[in-house]
């Protein structure tokens, strides 16, 4: 079964043509933080305020604010790519926290999240206040200008990669790609150190690759030296071959049934479920280790705002540890004492939506369309 990448996915991450503008709004948006912390607005409930207002303020008493104007509010839409036995439980921690809040969760993949957000927004509707999502469709949301910048004591908890300049999203869990085999199948003795071993004849029609992960392809080919990358991984396909697949859950099911003996993308903390259950599946490293952060943000049109930005900060603290129970690795640097961030090699999201055209054409070409 092979899959290919659509045209959408292509103008999924077309960049937009107005840097000079957005980093002037930016400019402004930080102007804007000082002068709210300096003046301290009055952001009380009874008082008609923007979310902006709300967002950037950075008084002593902002939990106190948030919290009072959330309980009118008491409600909150979340638009997230979690699955949802994972996402339930930290909406049940939010809801038990701050009762009488209610948490309603839509999920779906990253790429239908930002297109449905998108589109709400050309059609004037606005439906969502918080999205926790892949860090690439959250950077194409700040281009669209659709999220809120916002200034909160627990951003700076974060690891600092997983914290963009602009503040419009933050990490709050990291996807870190490793290279999974099914341990029944492939020696670890034989496991390749290397993607130029991946030559060899051995791994003729035992590879396998999930069909989404351009950026993950772009980041090893540029770490390689593009030229020397591109031909490296045109060789592979071309001797050994590869078995496309849609979804890394799908992909992870079919290494541990051993139809895919080994697959050259896996999320490490599928890989630990899939361990979890028993079955016969490891993962490694084919250095280096590429990490892209999965975050959250907040609308610029969120219909609840207060509560918007309660969930955001819950999102950055006690659901940090929820995330860590279910084998997620959190984006607090606190809580990732054997991870060295130095030793990460984290995805450039704004130097890949610059130039996504080209990488997604380059994986549908040499990985999709072989």
């Amino acid at each position: 079964m092979t899959s290919r990448i659509s045209q959408n996915a292509v103008s999924r991450w077309q960049p937009r043509p107005y840097g000079k503008a957005r980093r002037t709004l930016l400019c402004l948006s930080i102007a804007t933080a000082s002068l709210v912390s300096a003046c301290r607005v009055d952001t009380s409930p009874e008082q008609p305020v923007s979310i902006e207002t709300i967002a950037l303020y950075q008084g002593q008493d902002r939990e106190e604010r948030i919290l009072s104007g959330a309980e009118t509010e008491k409600e909150v839409s979340l638009y997230t790519s979690l699955p949802l036995d994972d996402a339930m439980p930290v909406a049940k921690a939010f809801e038990d926290k701050y009762r009488g809040l209610k948490v309603k969760i839509w999920r779906a993949q990253s790429k239908n999240i930002s297109q449905r957000i998108i589109t709400e927004a050309q059609a004037g509707r606005f439906y969502f206040d918080v999205v926790e999502t892949n860090g690439l469709d959250l950077e194409a949301l700040h281009l669209e200008r659709l999220l809120q910048q916002v200034e909160s004591p627990h951003q700076e908890a974060l690891m600092s990669r997983a914290m963009p300049a602009h503040r419009e999203w933050a990490g709050t869990r990291l996807n870190v790609f490793v290279q999974a085999y099914n341990t029944e199948q492939v020696s670890k003795k034989d496991l390749p150190g290397t993607y130029q071993e991946l030559l060899d004849s051995r791994w003729q029609g035992r590879l396998g690759i999930e069909s989404g992960d351009p950026e993950w392809f772009a980041t090893i080919v540029e770490e390689l030296g593009e030229q020397k990358g591109v031909e490296l991984f045109r060789q592979i396909v071309a001797k050994n071959g590869l078995s496309v697949r849609t979804g890394h859950t799908l992909l992870i099911n079919l290494v541990a049934s051993g139809e895919i003996p080994l697959t050259l993308t896996a999320y490490q903390s599928i890989v630990e479920k899939s361990k979890e259950k028993g079955a016969p599946i490891d993962w490694f490293v084919i250095p280096p280790l590429i990490v892209r952060p999965n975050g959250v943000a907040v609308s610029r049109r969120a219909p609840h705002p207060h509560a918007a930005l309660l969930l955001y900060d819950f999102m950055l603290t006690e659901a940090q540890e929820i995330l860590r129970q279910r084998n997620r690795i959190p984006a607090r640097k606190d809580m990732n004492s054997t991870l060295n961030e130095s030793l990460l090699h984290f995805v450039d999201i704004p130097g890949f939506l610059d130039q996504s055209q080209k990488w997604v054409e380059l994986y549908e070409e040499i990985i999709i369309s072989q």
